[in-house]
């Protein structure tokens, strides 16, 4: 009886042979799994001031990553940072996503006024300043995770919409679509079973990425003072409250920790996009020699 094994032709294999990709993967979940996992199983408390270890105490064993101004552990409020600056990010790139590939679908399949409205809305959206549009929009409702997470996602969309929207246009009028309407096949089963599963490659790879615009949107945000405020933490808002020029210079416990993370996190999310990209391509799924 033959073993079985992976299928050389599968996205997945195709992935898996990407190391840099592979590599980024599993610090990323690693990451995950810190900063979850860490803040209960070692007791850390992000709000809660060590009036021993006193205001800006460099690190030491007590605080490995020194105390901010009101004497908080910087350890806990960089991992409790990490939990909202991830979940904003993935949260966001998962609402675009959601409502990004059903109206790119309806834009692309049903044509007509459908196609002209919403590729319409999707240029009024991207015509102006995303910075601007996504701190007036917070602003507006108040800064707070869910807002964002929400103002992010609705925004988001528009370049999903558009992915998908131009695969529709072409994979509707192929041969195998144009088939199974010819026997009978509903509109619903049409889009479910064969014009999304042929559309949705690119949406895989853009999410990663999006993930990662979110993050830095949420940190410029909180870095302005319209994002996440204290005493929340996130990783914008942990550099924001190090943005003196005494803490820049002489704590620099205070802000560089944080941006690490916020650029290690966003490298892996772009080099997992790139790794789907090129696992999705069919052209990169050859059988090996």
């Amino acid at each position: 009886m033959t073993p079985f094994r992976s299928n050389p032709r599968s996205p997945w294999a195709c992935f898996c042979q990407n190391r840099q990709a592979v590599v980024c993967l599993f610090l990323l979940c690693l990451e995950l799994l810190l900063v979850f996992l860490l803040p209960p199983l070692m007791g850390l408390e992000p709000n809660v001031s060590d009036l021993e270890a006193g205001f800006w105490a460099p690190p030491s064993p007590a605080h490995w990553l020194g105390t901010d101004d009101v004497g908080r552990d910087l350890l806990a409020r960089l991992l409790c940072g990490g939990q909202v600056s991830l979940l904003i990010g993935l949260s966001a790139a998962a609402i675009s996503a959601a409502l990004g590939v059903p109206l790119g679908l309806l834009a692309g399949y049903r044509r007509g006024a459908w196609e002209f409205w919403l590729m319409r809305l999707a240029d009024i959206v991207q015509s102006f300043p995303s910075i601007i549009l996504v701190l007036c929009l917070v602003a507006l409702v108040g800064p707070s995770a869910l807002n964002i997470v929400l103002v992010l996602g609705l925004l988001g969309w528009t370049g999903i919409a558009r992915l998908v929207y131009g695969n529709t246009l072409t994979v509707r009028d192929q041969e195998y679509v144009v088939a199974a309407r010819a026997l009978g096949a509903s509109r619903g089963f049409l889009l479910r079973r064969n014009v999304l599963p042929n559309v949705v490659a690119p949406v895989w790879c853009s999410i990663p990425l999006r993930a990662g615009r979110a993050i830095l949107s949420e940190s410029s945000l909180s870095f302005l003072g319209v994002g996440i405020r204290t005493p929340q933490a996130s990783w914008g808002s942990l550099i924001q409250a190090a943005a003196d020029l005494t803490v820049l210079t002489s704590r620099p416990w205070a802000w560089i920790p944080p941006s690490l993370c916020i650029i290690f996190t966003v490298l892996c999310l772009a080099v997992i996009g790139d790794g789907l990209r090129d696992a999705l391509d069919p052209r990169s799924r050859r059988l090996p020699d």
